[in-house]
C-alpha cells in the first residue's frame, strides 16, 4: 500500500510518500515541501500547489492519502489561507481518484508516540525510527506529512482489525 501523506499550507504543504511493505515495514518513498513563492498571489500560489500536487501523484500513484484535518486557529487570515491550499488538495485528490482520510492533530501524535500531546521533537524521532532514517525529516511540514502517512497505515490496520476486513 502507497500512501501520501499531506500537511497543507499555502506557503509549504508538506508531503510523506510511505509504502507499506508485504512484512509490514514502513518505507519512505519521498518527501519534501511544495513550496509557493511569497511574491507570487494568492490564484498564482494555489495554482502552483495543484500542479505540483497532480504531478506527486502521477509520479507515485498513492492508493490512498492522507491529510491533517484543519483545526481552529486565532488567526483567521492564516486559516483561510490554509483551507484554501486544503481545498486545493482535497479536490486534487478526489480530481485523480485518490481516497482520502483525515485526520486532527491528537490522532495523528497518539498513532506515531502513543501520547496526543506530543510535541515536534518527538514526532519527528519517531518518524526517523519508524522509517528507518539517517536523520530526522526536515522541514517540519514534510516530517508532519510523513507522521500522517504513517499514522494512515495504523489506522487502516486497526480498521482491518476491527471489522475483519483487510
Amino acid at each position: 500500500m502507497i500512501v501520501l501523506g499531506l500537511d497543507p499550507g499555502i506557503a509549504l504543504t508538506g508531503y510523506g510518500i510511505v509504502r507499506e511493505e508485504e512484512n509490514g515495514e514502513i518505507v519512505s518513498l519521498d518527501y519534501g515541501v511544495i513550496a509557493t513563492p511569497s511574491h507570487s498571489n494568492e490564484m498564482e500560489r494555489l495554482l502552483t500547489l495543484y500542479q505540483r500536487l497532480f504531478s506527486l501523484i502521477l509520479l507515485h500513484q498513492p492508493d490512498s492519502s492522507a491529510v491533517e484535518k484543519l483545526f481552529f486557529q486565532k488567526n483567521t487570515r492564516t486559516a483561510m489561507a490554509v483551507g484554501q491550499a486544503r481545498g486545493v488538495v482535497l479536490l486534487t485528490l478526489a480530481q485523480q481518484g485518490v481516497r482520502v482520510y483525515e485526520y486532527a492533530p491528537v490522532e495523528i501524535k497518539q498513532a506515531l508516540t502513543g501520547y496526543g500531546l506530543a510535541d515536534k521533537k518527538q514526532i519527528q524521532m519517531m518518524v526517523k525510527m519508524r522509517l528507518g532514517l539517517e536523520e530526522l525529516p526536515k522541514p517540519d511540514d514534510a516530517a508532519d506529512a510523513l507522521a500522517i502517512a504513517i499514522c494512515h497505515i495504523q489506522f487502516h490496520h486497526l480498521n482491518s482489525y476491527v471489522t475483519g476486513a483487510s
